[in-house]
């Protein structure tokens, strides 16, 4: 079967809108707080817009890359939410596992926040991955 790249696109985007507004809600209302005291620690400016805006572009494009690999596996898994999830797992485990992991021990976050952030990661990828998945047609 052929992938239908107008179909990963649009899923893709839903997922990266999905992903951004959460991210949001985690990185200005949940560890707000958090992320001012680790920057303060660091002697570090909050970030700007232009980090903000490339962040959102990365998110976006993060949400294509989902859909991607739900199109991929989905001749051998089959097509719905399992699938979406699986997809889900394989990009939180690159972007959240790893890179928290890393994050954490380079800028000395508290475990509890690690988990936290990993939690919230699995949940937000799932939800987007099976909303990006929804709208993938072949």
């Amino acid at each position: 079967m052929n992938i239908n790249f107008g179909r990963v696109i649009l899923g893709g985007l839903v997922t990266g809108l999905i992903l951004n507004a959460l991210e949001f809600l985690l990185n200005e209302v949940l560890f707000k707080q958090k992320i001012a005291e680790i920057l303060s620690r660091l002697n570090t400016p909050p970030p700007g817009p232009g980090f903000i805006a490339t962040a959102v572009g990365a998110t976006f494009l993060l949400g294509i890359v989902i859909v991607l690999i739900y199109a991929m596996i989905r001749p051998r898994f089959g097509p719905g939410p399992r699938t979406a999830i699986i997809a889900a797992f394989v990009a939180w485990f690159c972007v959240y596992f790893y890179a928290g992991i890393l994050n954490s021990a380079l800028f000395n976050m508290p475990a509890q926040y690690m988990l936290m952030g990993m939690v919230w990661g699995i949940i937000e990828y799932i939800l987007g991955a099976v909303a990006g998945a929804w709208l993938y047609k072949e």
